[in-house]
């Protein structure tokens, strides 16, 4: 790669990092990363110093150090901005040098898909808000406004291809999106509260095989074919789906059990081949079948379909582990009603991983609600902590009515209404109640006895049980 002409410190400074994900919810949008205190040391630089980060891409951030946990690791945090603007995921090595920043004379935005209106003060609030970041020329920086989050897109830097925007620096907003917006991942592991253990387990079943294929072709074995997320409807299995994807650049393949199902006979079995055929020709990919239950029921259960269903598991079962292999797919499955699924899908081999994605735990609740509460102008008495313990029982879906709902008080409030504060949440929580009955919870108990006599070796953790 050629050497950009500014001025730095020796290249034998750069170092190889591993890209983590960030600890805290609010380095979220700050254009920072977190070096690991030893590196900071090496390189002799201090918090608030620049460093530019080679991954796909090229870009710039203001370095800060991280917690003495990552002493000796070598990781770099980043949040899912920098992730975009550098075009690495979650586990990737990436190049890491200082850098000494020039100034940006004049820095242009635009707006990544919408038309914008642009005023004198969006100008000076811009501005303001991206004092002493360092810009690159293709970059993603969030805007904060009104506690909401407005991406925009660096479409030029002058002199150069990035520089640091000072008070002398004229920047300029443009109202018509950028032509080649550098887009924003839709779904990451940031995205995602409350399931820690939950995405390290399918990131080890799901991420690395799809991404790494090489280290279990070395070690002899064959990777993972499958797994199934069960649990509570609203906790977050879709949506892990999404982000394991998204992390492990595999291309989704996302089925409803009913849109499988046809009246003329053969048609189903023939749909679940076409589902297969897609993903071999489109591998590495993801195969996601939601309501998994309804496609593949348990046989000699008594449905008056003709036997359609017991083909189908059979077409099902041929697939997975028939005569042409699956190479660089994994099949996810999802259901809330495990029970109900054949138990031939559930050996070694097939969907052989069953991952409880549970109710969260306080800790869960205030991940989530932090997510949830990004774009969400909140008073400064909206105390968040208080909210997730006031909110057991409520499944992350239920914490997302419980925000939308929360918003539209504050609008029945005032039509002009600026900020979502505490009495507004209060006034929610009257309206939106808890999913997560004691009755749901058992039933959840009791399936998973069942599993554990298959012989399924059980892990049990705070928030998410791995069976």
């Amino acid at each position: 790669m050629p050497k950009d002409r500014t001025s730095e410190v020796d290249e034998k400074t750069e170092v190889i990092m591993i890209v983590q994900d960030v600890l805290k919810q609010e380095d979220y949008g700050r254009g920072i990363v977190r070096l690991d205190p030893q590196i900071m040391r090496e390189f002799g630089i201090k918090s608030g110093d620049y460093v530019r980060i080679y991954g796909s891409r090229v870009t710039h951030a203001r370095a800060m150090s991280s917690v003495p946990m990552d002493m000796g690791t070598r990781f770099i945090r980043m949040d899912k901005i920098i992730k975009g603007n550098a075009g690495v995921r979650t586990g990737d090595k990436v190049r890491v040098r200082p850098v000494k920043t020039r100034v940006a004379h004049r820095v242009v935005l635009a707006p990544q898909e919408h038309t914008i209106r642009i005023s004198p003060e969006l100008d000076r609030w811009v501005k303001k808000s991206l004092i002493d970041f360092v810009v690159t020329k293709g970059d993603t920086v969030l805007i904060t406004l009104f506690r909401r989050y407005i991406p925009l897109v660096v479409v030029g830097v002058s002199p150069s291809s990035y520089g640091k925007v000072t008070e002398a620096t004229v920047v300029e907003i443009r109202e018509r999106p950028a032509e080649a917006p550098v887009s924003v991942p839709t779904v990451t592991y940031d995205d995602i509260g409350g399931l820690k253990e939950a995405i390290q387990r399918i990131r080890e079943m799901v991420e690395l095989p799809l991404r790494h294929p090489e280290l279990f072709r070395h070690l002899g074995i064959e990777p993972p074919k499958g797994i199934l997320l069960y649990g509570p409807p609203g906790c977050g299995k879709t949506l892990l789906a999404k982000a394991v994807a998204n992390e492990s650049e595999a291309n989704f393949i996302s089925i409803k059990g009913p849109e499988l199902l046809s009246k003329w006979v053969g048609e189903s079995e023939k749909a679940v081949r076409e589902v297969f055929r897609k993903a071999r020709a489109v591998a590495p990919a993801i195969i996601f079948i939601d309501e998994i239950e309804s496609l593949f029921p348990r046989r000699g259960a008594g449905y008056a379909d003709s036997g359609v269903t017991e083909r189908v598991v059979s077409q099902m079962l041929t697939e997975l582990d028939g005569i042409q292999p699956l190479k660089n797919i994994v099949v996810i499955g999802a259901t809330n009603r495990p029970d109900l699924v054949d138990p031939a899908l559930l050996r070694p081999g097939r969907l052989e991983k069953l991952i409880y994605v549970g109710p969260p735990n306080m800790e869960g609740r205030l991940s989530i609600l932090k997510v949830l509460t990004r774009n969400v102008p909140l008073a400064e008495d909206a105390d968040l902590m208080e909210l997730a313990a006031v909110t057991d029982g409520f499944s992350g879906a239920d914490l997302a009515a419980l925000v939308r709902e929360a918003a539209l008080e504050a609008l029945r409030e005032d039509i002009e209404a600026k900020k979502v504060g505490m009495r507004h949440f209060r006034s929610a929580l009257k309206k939106i109640k808890p999913s997560l009955t004691p009755e749901v919870l058992k039933y959840f108990a009791e399936v998973s006895k069942m599993f554990r006599g298959y012989g399924i070796t059980e892990e049990r953790k705070e928030e998410t049980y791995v069976f």
